[in-house]
């Protein structure tokens, strides 16, 4: 029988998700010792014994993942993916399928159990990421693929004796196993495709039967058919049976909203790292500053999407000090101004015709308009779009303060633009992001 979409039901498991905004991202694994980045096997062609090692050193005493689902909390995310598999096949749960799992390490403890009690107790949706790569798994092809540590290899590398089928029965096997034993998810976070390995290359659709038969609620992104490039077949208005839920821009905020080919909105989440590697990386010292990140994360909602942002563990299971100064800062604006974020969306198909302000942003709630504004106009503050008799009141949104309608001669020439007066100071009440909340009256209560 084809496969038939029902977007009934898909709008009715995407309602939290497309509510919520923001996520956090974590990524943890063996890569956190050699603390060279997440893709470090790859990079640098590394045999596998030279990387056994860190197996049998893992041992992040330190690490709480009641810690790690508090720091989201209080950040203002409100739900969190964690990496249950990356590429190197390093699994953070208690597999029966392979030896090569955190419970046969010195620390001996199952990390996806402890991040999921943490979590839900914390309030937060939960979500799985799995690699369907595998550099660790002997079926899993290397010569020649341009991503395996010994693609370059033509004997070490050599793919004559690996079984792809066997592979996947493995891999299968494995997320079989996530979606049964760990309770209720939210997400599945599946990373990624390429080349020739796409959809049913993956048995995608027959393991979407089966993630659909045990967890039929979870959301689900689109890297069974794509990588961060593409958009995948829901967008092409043809899903597949391996279809995912949204869209994953990687280290990007789509120049615009994403819509499908018919012209409707389409979900996405930009997955964001706060420096430049998604792994702990002990040198990498570029930290996006926490401004940016409210301002990027005030961008993707108004242009309809979802941010993810990954902290990255160190060897010890801590999140550096850097991220948590970060996520701390991006808390303390979150705390006051998080009603325009949840629950928000872009202003265009709202009941006016509201443009943002020049340097800023604009989100929407229903009949509230939310004006991001990143720095202070000369004078009062146009709010372009707005009828004066449609307003219903203005107020400052991180402290309820009402703002009241300027009546000054100097925007006398513009008399069809509502002017806000923020008061003598030049200086914005919060320089990050000040934000003013415009409810409109509905048009028959003029």
């Amino acid at each position: 029988m084809a496969y038939q979409f029902d977007r009934a039901r898909y709008d009715e498991r995407m309602g939290w998700f497309l509510h919520d905004r923001f996520g956090m991202f974590i990524h943890f694994g063996l890569y956190a010792i050699p603390a060279r980045g997440e893709w470090l096997r790859s990079d640098e062609e590394m045999p596998e014994e030279d990387y056994l090692p860190y197996f049998h050193e893992f041992n992040p005493t330190a690490l709480d993942a009641r810690d790690w689902a508090r720091r989201a909390r209080e950040a203002g995310m409100r739900y969190a993916v964690l990496t249950a598999k990356h590429h190197d096949g390093f699994c953070l749960f208690d597999t029966a399928t392979t030896d090569f799992k955190s419970t046969n390490t010195p620390f001996g403890r199952d990390i996806v159990a402890e991040f999921l009690e943490a979590f839900r107790a914390e309030g937060l949706r939960v979500g799985l990421y799995y690699s369907l790569i595998d550099w660790h798994h002997p079926d899993f092809p290397q010569y020649g693929d341009r991503q395996a540590p010994f693609r370059n290899d033509p004997v070490r590398g050599c793919n004559d004796d690996r079984v792809f089928d066997r592979y996947l029965d493995y891999m299968h096997e494995q997320v079989r196993e996530l979606c049964t034993n760990y309770g209720r998810l939210d997400l599945l976070w599946f990373d990624f495709s390429y080349d020739d390995l796409r959809g049913d290359a993956w048995r995608g659709t027959q393991l979407m039967e089966m993630v659909r038969s045990l967890q039929p609620d979870v959301v689900t992104n689109n890297r069974l058919e794509v990588s961060g490039e593409g958009y995948g077949s829901l967008a092409a208005c043809h899903p597949t049976p391996y279809h995912g839920d949204f869209v994953t821009p990687e280290k990007i905020v789509p120049p615009t909203g994403i819509r499908d080919a018919e012209g409707r909105p389409l979900a996405w989440e930009s997955c964001v790292t706060m420096n430049d590697n998604w792994g702990y990386h002990a040198t990498d010292k570029n930290f996006k500053p926490a401004p940016l990140l409210v301002h990027k994360l005030v961008e993707c909602v108004s242009k309809g999407g979802n941010m993810i942002l990954n902290v990255g563990p160190d060897a010890t299971g801590r999140i550096p000090d850097e991220s948590c100064r970060i996520l701390d800062e991006i808390g303390r604006w979150m705390r006051r101004n998080s009603a325009s974020v949840y629950g928000c969306g872009p202003a265009a198909g709202g009941p006016l015709d509201v443009r943002p302000p020049e340097v800023g942003r604009l989100t929407r709630n229903g009949n509230t308009y939310y004006f991001h504004l990143y720095e202070n106009a000369l004078g009062p503050v146009p709010l372009l779009g707005v009828p004066k008799d449609r307003i219903e009141k203005i107020r400052r949104l991180c402290d309820g303060t009402e703002v009241l309608l300027s009546t000054s001669w100097t925007h006398s020439d513009y008399p069809d633009v509502a002017f806000a007066d923020l008061g003598p100071s030049p200086v914005l009440p919060d320089p990050v992001d000040t934000v003013l909340a415009v409810t409109i009256k509905e048009a028959n209560a003029r």
